[in-house]
């Protein structure tokens, strides 16, 4: 039985989690994309992610195999959708979702997702919000498949991006 954790990352894992990071930068060029094409995601900001407590590893055994930062209740770009979200309550930010080349197509980043619902309902918010670029379909199937609304447009970095929202059923 395959034994996954999905926990805070140390910044002794930095090195690790920039390698999947740089293997999901190389993936997305390759799938003809400009997501994360321009200097970002970088090491620097893995390290932040992890000073602030926002970065979270995917762990198999004592291997790290995905990455994933969790934000709650700041996202200033989405302040500016053009849309609009279905809640205005507070909220996890889901970023910079990648997987190791080697557990690809193992459905784990509906896992990941998951363990972030997981988090917000125990930190008793309700909403999830997440953002993709407009050609990554891989991640819009996975919102979809999950649940997610497509509630519009916001922009990054002068890019749009499509703006995902779940809102979440309270735990009993």
């Amino acid at each position: 039985m395959i034994h996954y954790n999905f926990r805070k990352a140390e910044m002794s894992e930095t090195t690790p989690i920039w390698q999947i990071l740089q293997q999901a930068i190389i993936r997305r060029k390759k799938d003809g994309s400009n997501q994360w094409q321009d200097g970002y995601p970088n090491p620097d900001v893995v390290q932040k992610d992890i000073e602030k407590g926002q970065g979270f590893v995917l762990v198999e055994g004592e291997t790290i195999i995905g990455y994933s930062a969790v934000i709650m209740n700041y996202e200033p770009a989405y302040d500016n959708i053009e849309g609009k979200w279905l809640t205005i309550d507070d909220f996890v930010v889901i970023h910079r979702v990648a997987l190791s080349e080697q557990y690809l197509g193992k459905g784990l980043a509906k896992m990941i997702i998951g363990y972030i619902e997981d988090f917000a309902l125990q930190n008793n918010i309700y909403s999830v919000k997440a953002d993709t670029n407009f050609d990554n379909i891989a991640m819009m199937k996975v919102f979809e498949n999950l649940g997610y609304t497509l509630c519009g447009e916001v922009f990054f970095r002068g890019s749009p991006r499509k703006a995902y929202e779940k809102v979440l059923t309270k735990l009993d």
